[in-house]
């Protein structure tokens, strides 16, 4: 009891205590839920270049020059520039996006959006004023299930 005594009167008289919860610290009520996951977001005024793996959600705000893999989702804003590669399952464009791009579940590009490149992706939406140029592919629905049926196939 004594040091919590001594503890408590190194405080001012009168300084109210109180817990203050961190959006994203590691507490284990943000390991549950919609939010849970690794994300990182480029901000505005930030320049990276480099490969980004194992991050859940890529948001970039500023300029990103980059090889990005291992990733579920790609979110460049209106004020984003990306440049390199990237390999995703959802993509969100409403900046730039110039390079090899492969939307293995849907490709978003928003009106403010412009993507060039080589684009592959499984669903596209487009809104009035987004903009794709470059070589564009469809992803082929079954070439999951037919990789897996011939590979079972050889082995057997």
């Amino acid at each position: 009891m004594a040091v919590d005594q001594k503890a408590s009167s190194a405080l001012p008289e009168g300084f109210a205590k109180r817990v203050v919860s961190i959006p994203g610290s590691g507490g284990a009520s943000s390991l549950s839920g919609p939010e849970a996951g690794k994300k990182l977001v480029v901000g505005r005024d930030i320049c990276l270049s480099g490969e980004i793996t194992a991050c859940d959600t890529l948001v970039v705000e500023g300029q990103v020059e980059a090889s990005l893999t291992d990733s579920r989702m790609f979110e460049v804003t209106e004020s984003g520039d990306f440049k390199g590669k990237v390999e995703i399952d959802i993509a969100e464009i409403r900046g730039r996006f110039e390079g090899e791009l492969t939307a293995k579940t849907r490709l978003i590009i928003r009106r403010t959006g412009v993507v060039s490149g080589t684009i592959r992706y499984r669903v596209l939406e487009i809104e009035q004023g987004g903009e794709i140029a470059g070589t564009v592919e469809v992803l082929p629905e079954e070439a999951d299930e037919n990789e897996g049926s011939k590979e079972n196939a050889g082995a057997a």
